[in-house]
């Protein structure tokens, strides 16, 4: 099991613009020639080879995913059906009044908490963290095992950062494993330990 975190980042270190827009990050999700299914029939992609088997490998290891509220209320909780087919962990102080239209996710108080649940779930598959400022929490606690970005050939100027405000900092990682794609250039990093 590994718990890693995963975002869309344009070259300037926005995971979204100042109105929480996706549009100039999100392209290389319709980039290419291969078309990939996803377990919400209302998301799928059409992405080149290399983003292909890196997609399919994160929906097939994917075994429970952590997010923030802020992301669980803009997406309406992915309607119960993330594209990765996990059930989903939010982290809240405060959950919903209706709770219970989401029955495959779980809301709960705190980062650890919230990463511990989600590995609960998960079995022997992965976590993964989907939120900017629950992934920052989740390093400063050392909890992420490796920090994946799908760099996009954008500068936004300004927006949401991937990582922001980091307690713990400096977070060292190893040397990037690098797949390219069509619009996008994918980097995963495992977090060292010394």
């Amino acid at each position: 099991m590994t718990v890693l975190t995963h975002m869309t980042m344009s070259l300037d270190g926005f995971i979204a613009d100042p109105n929480d827009g996706i549009e100039e990050l999100f392209g290389w999700y319709g980039a290419g020639d291969v078309n990939l299914s996803t377990a919400n029939e209302e998301v799928s992609f059409a992405v080149d080879p290399a983003s292909a088997e890196l997609l399919e490998e994160f929906l097939a290891n994917t075994g429970a995913l952590v997010s923030g509220r802020r992301l669980f209320d803009i997406t309406d909780g992915w309607g119960d059906q993330h594209p990765m087919g996990a059930p989903v962990v939010v982290v809240t102080h405060q959950p919903p009044d209706d709770a219970e239209r989401w029955p495959r996710t779980t809301f709960v108080g705190d980062v650890p908490a919230a990463v511990a649940a989600a590995k609960e779930i998960a079995g022997d598959l992965d976590v993964t963290i989907a939120s900017a400022d629950i992934a920052a929490q989740a390093l400063d606690h050392g909890l992420v095992d490796e920090v994946h970005v799908s760099l996009v050939p954008v500068l936004l100027g300004q927006g949401i950062p991937y990582f922001a405000g980091l307690g713990a900092a400096p977070h060292r990682l190893d040397d990037p494993t690098v797949v390219q794609g069509a619009r996008a250039t994918h980097l995963s990093y495992r977090v060292r330990r010394d």
